[in-house]
């Protein structure tokens, strides 16, 4: 049976990209995870792999064309001579994966909303419920019941002002970043909290910790990060999200960690943070921010965040007020320090949590874990 290899999601919320290149011809056999080309958008690029062993029967997209995720880029066969399964000319572009990838508890939540698989756009080949919860998100069609997949009420559109100027096209990853804003007005009840904490009791176990594993220098925001992973897990309801008036506790703790590199701002995410010990994740989270910086994340490393961390530091910035990305209820807020004291804030969905239990993970993670 011929396989499908569907484009890839690079960033949240990014519904088209453009095929760069094949690296394989018609004909030719490829092994499992065996890279047969890459995708970009404006500012990344992403290696495209094959979920299977087969034969290359023949391609969908091709190179310098802009498609949409999830829609197929090449087909594989069992033999180099099965034929190419019949694409009808209104499913080219849709979205899809095969059921073999797709969970149990995901099936369950298309037959409640009445969705079809191939809808669906796939994450690193697999169909999850996060996959499922984002699709709806976008869609606008969380909290709908099978037999009522409409939209939500549309939002005015928005009168141009008085005063003259021009209209400016989106650049794909600027349409990923309003369409996160979107969601952070449209589907969360966000609120926000700040306490000031004592920057020595860090600063002093960074080092520490520099010396004894031989970093080159302190790794206080990695070490910072992984205690909120280690409070995530203490605390199930801060890593998780609302979905159709429950509450839905993650049962992984993916970290979304913010980047800029250039004009470009990633939440790069590692994922199963929660079976790293610290020195596992500190150089996870390095490995995954330098692929950020050269514009070169894994799909599985741009997207899926259960729960965030942002840093302003660098920049001096004393308070800032971060947006919470799709399908998480915490993204906490790191600044720089003022005589001695530094600030932690954190965006909160209050549907989710409320304010005690947000200072309350606040307070803890003003702490490094005692040894």
């Amino acid at each position: 049976m011929a396989t499908p290899i569907h484009v890839p999601r690079i960033n949240n919320n990014d519904d088209e990209v453009k095929i760069l290149a094949f690296d394989v011809a018609v004909g030719a056999k490829v092994m499992a995870e065996q890279i047969v080309g890459q995708v970009e958008t404006d500012k990344a690029v992403l290696d495209v792999t094959a979920p299977v062993a087969g034969y290359v029967l023949g391609f969908v997209g091709q190179p310098e064309e802009v498609v949409k995720v999830g829609s197929v880029m090449l087909w594989l066969g069992e033999t180099a001579e099965e034929a190419i399964p019949e694409i009808t000319s209104d499913a080219v572009g849709k979205t899809g994966s095969h059921a073999s990838q797709i969970t149990a508890k995901a099936k369950i939540m298309l037959a409640q909303h009445g969705l079809q698989v191939e809808q669906i756009p796939a994450v690193d080949g697999r169909i999850t419920v996060e996959v499922v919860e984002r699709y709806l998100s976008q869609h606008g069609l969380v909290g709908t019941k099978k037999g009522a997949n409409v939209a939500a009420a549309s939002i005015p559109t928005e009168t141009l002002p008085e005063v003259s100027g021009s209209q400016v096209d989106l650049t794909r990853e600027e349409k990923g970043m309003a369409a996160t804003v979107a969601w952070h007005r449209d589907f969360a009840v966000p609120g926000y909290i700040e306490i000031e904490y004592d920057l020595a009791h860090w600063a002093d176990y960074a080092k520490r910790f520099q010396e004894d594993k031989g970093l080159l220098m302190p790794p206080l925001l990695p070490l910072m990060a992984s205690r909120l992973v280690e409070i995530a897990r203490e605390v199930p309801r801060l890593n998780a999200t609302f979905v159709g008036n429950k509450r839905y506790e993650y049962d992984s703790v993916n970290l979304g960690f913010t980047i800029q590199a250039g004009e470009s701002l990633y939440l790069a995410v590692v994922r199963n943070a929660q079976e790293l010990d610290q020195l596992g994740f500190v150089n996870s989270l390095g490995d995954v921010l330098r692929r950020a910086a050269g514009h070169n994340l894994r799909e599985s490393e741009a997207s899926g965040a259960t729960i965030g961390f942002s840093s302003m530091e660098r920049w001096k910035v004393t308070r800032h007020i971060p947006i919470l990305p799709p399908h998480t209820a915490l993204m906490v807020a790191h600044a720089a320090g003022q005589g001695g004291r530094g600030v932690l804030g954190a965006s909160y969905d209050h549907r989710v949590l409320n304010g005690g239990q947000v200072v309350a993970a606040l307070k803890k993670l003003a702490q490094p874990k005692k040894d």
